[in-house]
C-alpha cells in the first residue's frame, strides 16, 4: 500500500467548502457479517454538491471517504459469519465512506457484479436509484411522459420509460442534454428556457392533454413549479430530483385542482435500495444501459474536488463524472 504501511489506506476528505484534500486513514477491518470491498472507484452525485458548498450544517473536515456511496470493487476481507462471498469477487456496494480506497458493508448490502460485465465504471447504486424511481412511477405503455431534467438519471428514465412503451416528452436546460435525451429514446425535446412556452410546447405535443405522468429529476424549485403545470388532471407527479438546499413551495391550488397523484420517489430501506441496484447490474449485463454515453468524466482519487467542480457546472458533453482508485 504505497508508503502507507499495511494497516493504512488512501482516504479523500472534505477540508472545506469546495476543497478537497487526500488523507491517510486506518484501513477498516470488517466486523461480524461485514464485507470488506477493496474499492475500484466511486461515482459523484448531484446530492455531494450542497455539502460540497459549505452549508450551516456541514461539519468539517469530513470523515476520511465521507460522502461516497456509489462504489465499487472486489472482496478483499470477510467478517465472521458471512456467506455467498469470497475474496475476488467483483460487487457494488451500499456505503457511505467510498472516496476511499477501501470501505466495509454488510454484506446483505452488496450486488454481485457479473464476470460477464466487463471491467469499468459501475456505480449501480446511482442506477440502482433510476430503477427504483421508475418503478414508483408506474409508467406504462402508451402513457405520456415528461422527464424534466436530462442528466444521468433523467436520461436513464427516459430509457426506461421508452423501453416500456411510453412516449416520452425531455425538459431539459442543456443542448447536449436534449440530443442525449434524444439518444435515449425521447419522442420530443423541449428547451427549459420559459416557463410558459414550455407548458405551450408540452400542450401542442399532446393535443392540450398534457402529460400522464411527469418526473422531475433536477431538485430545484422552478423545475418542480414546472412539473406541476405539465401533469394532466388525475396525472402522477413523481419527485425524483433530491431536494436537500432548502424547503420548497408548491402550488397546491393547483395540485388540488386537478387531482394529481404526488410520488416523492426516495428510497431509505435497504432492502428495496439493493433490489434496485440488483436490477441495475442485470441490466448493465444485458446492455440495456450503456455506461460509455453516461459516464463521461473519470479522475483519480486525489482530484475529487475537479470532480465535484465538474458535476456542478456541468460543462458541455458532461453527464457524470467518477473518481477511480
Amino acid at each position: 500500500m504505497d508508503d502507507l504501511g499495511e494497516n493504512a489506506m488512501r482516504a479523500a476528505v472534505i477540508a472545506a467548502p469546495g476543497r478537497a484534500a487526500m488523507a491517510s486513514a486506518p484501513l477498516p477491518r470488517p466486523g461480524p457479517g461485514e464485507v470488506r470491498v477493496r474499492l475500484a472507484g466511486c461515482g459523484v452525485c448531484a446530492s455531494n454538491l450542497t455539502p460540497w458548498e459549505g452549508p450551516e450544517w456541514m461539519r468539517f473536515p469530513t470523515d476520511p471517504g465521507g460522502l461516497g456511496h456509489e462504489g465499487w470493487g472486489r472482496v478483499d476481507a470477510l467478517g465472521a459469519g458471512v456467506t455467498g462471498f469470497a475474496q475476488g469477487d467483483r460487487v457494488a456496494m451500499l456505503s457511505d465512506h467510498a472516496f476511499a480506497e477501501y470501505d466495509v458493508a454488510p454484506q446483505d448490502a452488496l450486488a454481485r457484479i457479473p464476470p460477464s460485465l466487463p471491467d469499468g465504471p459501475v456505480p449501480a447504486e446511482a442506477i440502482g436509484c433510476a430503477f427504483n424511481i421508475f418503478r414508483r412511477s408506474g409508467v406504462g405503455a402508451g402513457q405520456t411522459v415528461a422527464i424534466v431534467g436530462i442528466g444521468f438519471l433523467g436520461a436513464i428514465l427516459t430509457r426506461l420509460a421508452t423501453d416500456a412503451g411510453a412516449q416520452v416528452i425531455a425538459v431539459s436546460r442543456r443542448p447536449f442534454s436534449l440530443r442525449l435525451a434524444r439518444d435515449h429514446g425521447a419522442a420530443e425535446c423541449v428547451a427549459m428556457d420559459d416557463h410558459w412556452a414550455i407548458v405551450e410546447a408540452v400542450k401542442a405535443a399532446t393535443e392540450d392533454r398534457l402529460c400522464d405522468v411527469v418526473i422531475e429529476a433536477t431538485g430545484k424549485q422552478w423545475p418542480l413549479d414546472l412539473a406541476g403545470e405539465l401533469v394532466r388532471e388525475g396525472g402522477r407527479l413523481v419527485i425524483a430530483g433530491y431536494h436537500q438546499d432548502g424547503p420548497r413551495q408548491v402550488n397546491m391550488q393547483m395540485w388540488n385542482w386537478k387531482g394529481i397523484d404526488v410520488i416523492n420517489a426516495h428510497e431509505r430501506d435497504l432492502a428495496v435500495r439493493l433490489a434496485g441496484m440488483r436490477e441495475a447490474v442485470e441490466a448493465l449485463a444485458a446492455g440495456r444501459i450503456d455506461l460509455d454515453a453516461l459516464v463521461t468524466h473519470r479522475f483519480p482519487l486525489d482530484r475529487l474536488g475537479d470532480a465535484l467542480d465538474m458535476t456542478r457546472d456541468r460543462p458541455d458533453g458532461f453527464v457524470k463524472a467518477v473518481v477511480l482508485t
